[in-house]
């Protein structure tokens, strides 16, 4: 199953769904008026939309994530590769490489992956 696209917004809401949930709704407007600056019509609109696109779902009047942030950060990196580097892994590779110094630490982790993947 795709994972349903979260736009940039909906992403920051969602961050504070997953750090809160189960949540109650009411509560949840509360902190996205705190955080956000969001009204409470806004919040509840988006909760909407996310549960219109199955992001989460809103049962008597408790919301929770359907999908999950590592779910959505994959998707979220997916279409960026795709978009921009043409789909083409080390060309995002090299661009990050060369815009944030890896440290010797992300290229074992980076070695690790790559072995883990020519492993099986």
């Amino acid at each position: 199953m795709e994972t349903p696209k979260i736009f940039e917004s909906e992403y920051r809401f969602c961050l504070i769904l997953w750090e809160n949930e189960p949540i109650n709704s009411t509560k949840l407007a509360q902190l996205c008026k705190e955080q956000l600056g969001w009204s409470k019509a806004t919040t509840y609109t988006v909760i909407r939309r996310l549960a219109e696109r199955g992001v989460l779902k809103n049962e008597n009047a408790t919301v929770t994530s359907l999908v999950s942030k590592a779910q959505a950060q994959e998707s979220r990196l997916e279409e960026m590769v795709e978009e921009t580097f043409e789909g083409s892994l080390p060309a995002f590779i090299a661009a990050f490489s060369r815009s944030k110094k890896l440290t010797a630490e992300d290229v074992a982790q980076l070695q690790a992956l790559i072995d883990d993947f020519k492993e099986g």
